[in-house]
């Protein structure tokens, strides 16, 4: 057990380690001076030179760098360079609306894409098979920002029955939800279809059949059984896509989470705000992935519980 937790960690620390720096050279090559952005427009040069010596962005990037990794290795994501409070304290009040957001979305996604996945490969009417391809075929070509304005569009200034945008009741989270979820369940709703049709053709099914088992059982102790693992990966795999989608879909109705943070951060050219949200979204996809790991031999007990070692 010991030698699996040491290697799983050093793996985290590995891929952490990556990723920061990675997130750390690309936030300094994007075009900009972060002491522009925080006095604004024709600032007096001496003012400039005074606030990045303040905010030690006069130093050597090696040096920079060194710092950063540093103040990592304590857990200290540093303090946002426009108003000098803890990123930690940031993340920490965007972070609950971005996990509300995703879990409502995949409250949305998962039951409906198995339940269509299911019905268009076993159901007796084509009409399953055919509502599931569309889905699936629109799903995935509307970008998510432009069905995020037609539901904006039709719900709430045509309608009137939802908020445009912001944060407060159950009424704000459905449109974010819903757009969030809809590309999701389009590609987890094929992929639930393909492995299915794919187990429906095994051997095993044939056999079943010809021991005289109905197909209620058939559906239930053998192919629902085989497919749950194809699909747990695939589902876990969309906790990037996830992360990713709700960037867009935070900004679309101003959602405060950290999608909306990380855009705010880039704008303003707040580095150390850049680099605590993309390690946070990052630790967010490794600890989803880990889990799927993780549930392999729940799902299937032949799988070894040292699978993720």
């Amino acid at each position: 057990m010991m030698p699996r937790l040491l290697k799983q960690a050093g793996r985290f620390l590995l891929f952490i380690w990556a990723v920061a720096t990675l997130t750390f050279l690309l936030a300094r090559a994007v075009p900009g001076d972060p002491a522009l952005a925080i006095l604004g427009s024709n600032p007096n040069p001496e003012d400039i030179l005074r606030l990045r010596r303040s905010l030690q962005l006069d130093r050597p990037l090696s040096e920079q760098y060194l710092r950063f990794i540093l103040r990592l290795a304590v857990l200290d994501l540093g303090e946002s360079l426009v108003d000098r409070r803890p990123v930690r304290s940031r993340l920490r009040r965007h972070l609950p609306n971005t996990v509300l957001l995703a879990l409502a979305a995949m409250a949305l996604t998962v039951p409906l894409s198995l339940l269509l996945g299911f019905l268009s490969v076993f159901g007796k009417s084509r009409m399953w098979e055919a509502l599931a391809t569309a889905f699936s075929v629109l799903g995935l070509a509307v970008p998510v920002f432009l069905l995020g304005l037609l539901l904006v569009l039709v719900f709430s200034l045509g309608l009137g029955l939802l908020p445009v945008s912001g944060s407060g009741g159950v009424e704000f989270l459905v449109l974010p939800a819903v757009t969030l979820a809809f590309p999701l369940g389009a590609f987890l709703t094929r992929m639930v279809r393909a492995v299915l049709r794919w187990e429906a053709q095994q051997p095993y099914v044939l056999l079943a059949r010809s021991k005289g088992l109905g197909n209620a059982r058939i559906y239930r102790r053998h192919i629902l059984k085989n497919a749950l693992i194809p699909i747990a990966t695939i589902t876990g795999m969309q906790a990037g896509t996830l992360l990713g989608g709700a960037v867009i879909v935070e900004n679309v109705f101003s959602w405060p989470g950290i999608g909306t943070l990380l855009v705010t951060a880039i704008r303003q050219r707040d580095l150390p705000s850049i680099q605590g949200t993309v390690l946070l979204m990052a630790t967010m996809y490794y600890l989803a992935n880990l889990l799927v790991d993780i549930s392999y031999s729940r799902l299937d007990p032949r799988i070894p519980h040292d699978r993720t070692g």
